[in-house]
């Protein structure tokens, strides 16, 4: 006799669903636009602990300076382009519902004749109203972006931001902070260098300065110098003479309890070398550290490579290459100036900068470390 057929015997399964991801809060997010001299920028985000969590982000490299050394002015084309970039960064913020955001431009808006006019047409044709940002703000902003890579053995802080018209620079006194409350002192830097009265202890900035001179803005300069070692030597030397009213430049540097933190395209291009990366990778690069020496030999291979070289390079590629050897020659003017066993590398900015001084000025972090 055959055996009876179990109750339902041969039915399908019932399938197992996942839960799909829940959509983020529209209510929680925020918006962080940067509009530089060569690139255009943004991050959507949410608050997450103490930290945040990027939604969507948006990268384009614009060239609004292009020209801007000659005629004082932006041009018509880089208008056009960077107008376009700033199309696709308004859809983003539409479909995402972004209500709190911070949308600024800088060194390039700063210094052109026309930037007003720039900034009422990009309002007529996307409806984003762009915000000229000063020198000191931007360098803020970078610092606090900076926080969590901070040691908490660091007495003595110096944050540079290469950027594409202009490199800010920071020098913070962290030995009144306890080492613990080292990073989270950074952070509340976004309240202003020098801050009211707190009941916390105070990161002190010593000095700060903005140089009005980044990748495209130094490259531009020595345009006409045709030798490839002779033009690179030239802009390091420019730039370093450009730093003598840094108060701090004088002061002999004592390595120990020493610590440079570097955020810019050419800091995070120069540790991809160094690694050997084939592609980038971002969770291998912010937070390296590297000596002087390091980075003192991925520069001397880069003018090894020449001009050529450097296109071919899969770090570098055929847009970067003029400008990578700008930015390397600010960086060897600095350690010149200041060498170090430990820079820190940060693929971070004035965007994550933006978003974490909205996000504490709401009060909606956490309490954590930074």
């Amino acid at each position: 006799m055959a055996p009876k057929r179990p109750k339902g015997a041969g039915a399908f399964p019932k399938p197992v669903e996942s839960p799909a991801p829940k959509p983020p809060d529209t209510a929680e997010l925020y918006a962080a636009l940067d509009l530089g001299t060569n690139s255009c920028r943004m991050l959507i985000a949410q608050p997450k602990g103490s930290q945040f969590h990027v939604v969507d982000s948006f990268s384009k490299s614009v060239q609004l300076g292009s020209g801007l050394e000659t005629t004082g002015r932006l041009s018509r084309a880089s208008m056009a382009r960077t107008t376009q970039a700033l199309r696709i960064c308004q859809q983003k913020l539409k479909r995402h519902k972004v209500k709190r955001m911070r949308l600024v431009a800088t060194e390039a808006c700063r210094r052109a004749k026309n930037s007003r006019e720039f900034i009422r047409q990009v309002r007529r044709d996307t409806g984003l109203q762009l915000e000229i940002i000063q020198p000191e703000e931007e360098a803020r902003l970078a610092v606090i972006s900076c926080a969590p890579l901070v040691s908490t053995k660091t007495e003595q802080l110096l944050v540079v931001d290469i950027g594409g018209g202009s490199t800010e620079l920071v020098w913070i006194d962290l030995r009144s902070v306890p080492n613990r409350d080292r990073p989270r002192a950074i952070m509340r830097l976004h309240a202003g260098f020098h801050p009211s009265d707190s009941p916390f202890p105070a990161a002190k900035v010593v000095d700060w300065i903005s140089v009005p001179l980044g990748v495209a803005t130094l490259r531009d300069q020595f345009r006409d110098v045709e030798d490839d070692s002779a033009r690179f030597a030239l802009m390091s030397w420019f730039f370093e003479e450009n730093l003598s009213e840094f108060a701090p430049y004088a002061n002999e540097q004592i390595r120990e309890g020493f610590q440079i933190v570097g955020t810019s395209g050419t800091v995070t291009t120069v540790a991809a070398s160094h690694l050997g990366l084939k592609r980038y990778d971002r969770t291998k690069v912010d937070g390296l550290r590297m000596t002087s020496d390091q980075i003192d030999k991925v520069i001397r291979n880069y003018l090894m490579l020449g001009p050529q070289g450097r296109r071919r390079d899969p770090r570098i590629g055929q847009d970067r290459q003029a400008l990578i050897m700008s930015g390397a020659a600010i960086l060897q003017a600095l350690l010149r100036c200041w060498p170090t066993d430990r820079l820190s590398v940060a693929d971070r900015g004035l965007r994550e900068g933006l978003l974490y001084a909205q996000m504490s000025a709401d009060g909606v972090l956490e309490d954590g470390p930074f």
